[in-house]
């Protein structure tokens, strides 16, 4: 069935899929760069002129599936199903199987180029992300790494540490960049923290004051720009710059959002990435109040591990602010933090 998109650029169709090819396309198209419904066009597109697909695909069990193809492609789909004796939930798997064969998972993380990438983030406010990220990217750039330490929060308090002005509204910036509306090139908004220590090696991207809107921003593209990747935003946005640096540094807002998904997919281990290399650090506090916290982002991570089948590494918990002479609220919650062997602290 095909619905009319009002643009008219596009129709909706919907038909059914299994659940494991709807799953691997979503995966495939992030890996790729691509908008699921590219991905669609295309494998459809190559189905029906013989060049990918034709064996039979298991389709019992399949869910319901939609996308926006360009008008009349559906049609024509439907029309080579009944010449083939094929049905249309069939076509459309075997169209999908097919494109996912011929375009496999990309050896991304093979290249040597690629930087090592520290996920800076807690959902709870106050547990030292800001102080941790930067302290991280100093102390790399001295031991003489290339650093670019992202400002993620719009509160911009890392910027402000760094002594970095925030990015004006409606400026070009990482925020614009990950929406698809960057006007010039990221890295002419990249500065240089100005240190005899870091001998030009330390870079900050400042924080924007519209990354308080991220969330809807990204919500709305996706939207409008059907099949968008949310997830792979902000890698997207970064990928070129990644040949300039060793290390990049992501200082997460305190939140659980779009965002917090886009900065855990860029630090996912990558293909043919060693483990330990990029992942998430954790800042905790030394009290019981940040257990909460640290297990719904633990959740988060698995939720997203799941469903695009990735793996992140815990690089560890930082424990802040611990003072033994807080007596045993402080100890025992430290022991707490430690018993949990991984990650670490």
């Amino acid at each position: 069935m095909a619905s009319p998109y009002p643009d008219g650029d596009r129709e909706k169709v919907a038909s059914k899929l299994p659940s494991a090819l709807q799953q691997a396309l979503k995966v495939r198209a992030a890996e790729l760069s691509l908008d699921i419904q590219d991905a669609v066009e295309a494998a459809i597109n190559d189905w029906r002129h013989g060049t990918s697909g034709g064996a039979e695909v298991d389709t019992a069990g399949a869910r319901s599936f939609s996308t926006w193809l360009p008008p009349g492609l559906y049609e024509q789909f439907k029309e080579t199903c009944t010449d083939r004796g094929v049905s249309y939930t069939q076509g459309l798997a075997q169209s999908i199987r097919g494109w996912l064969d011929a375009n496999p998972s990309p050896q991304h993380g093979v290249r040597g180029t690629d930087p090592e990438r520290k996920i800076v983030g807690n959902q709870k406010g106050g547990v030292g992300k800001t102080a941790i990220s930067a302290g991280i990217g100093e102390a790399y750039a001295e031991a003489g790494k290339r650093v670019l330490i992202v400002d993620f929060d719009p509160q911009g308090h890392l910027s402000e540490q760094l002594g970095v002005p925030q990015i004006e509204p409606d400026h070009d910036s990482l925020v614009s960049h990950m929406c698809g509306d960057g006007s010039g090139d990221l890295r002419d908004l990249v500065v240089e923290i100005k240190d005899p220590r870091f001998e030009k090696r330390l870079h900050v991207l400042p924080a924007c004051f519209d990354g308080f809107l991220l969330d809807a921003k990204i919500a709305v593209v996706a939207m409008q720009k059907r099949g968008f990747q949310k997830e792979a935003a902000l890698e997207l946005a970064l990928r070129p710059l990644e040949a300039d640096y060793d290390v990049i540094i992501v200082d997460c807002p305190p939140s659980l959002g779009i965002a917090m998904d886009a900065a855990l997919y860029y630090g996912r281990r990558r293909r043919g990435e060693a483990a330990g290399g990029s992942g998430v650090v954790i800042p905790v506090l030394a009290e019981d109040s940040s257990a909460t916290a640290y297990g719904m982002l633990a959740q988060q991570i698995e939720d997203l591990c799941e469903d695009l089948s990735l793996d992140i590494d815990y690089l560890g918990l930082v424990v802040n602010l611990y003072d033994s002479r807080r007596g045993y609220v402080a100890t025992s919650s430290l022991d707490n933090w430690k018993s949990l062997g991984d990650p670490k602290v």
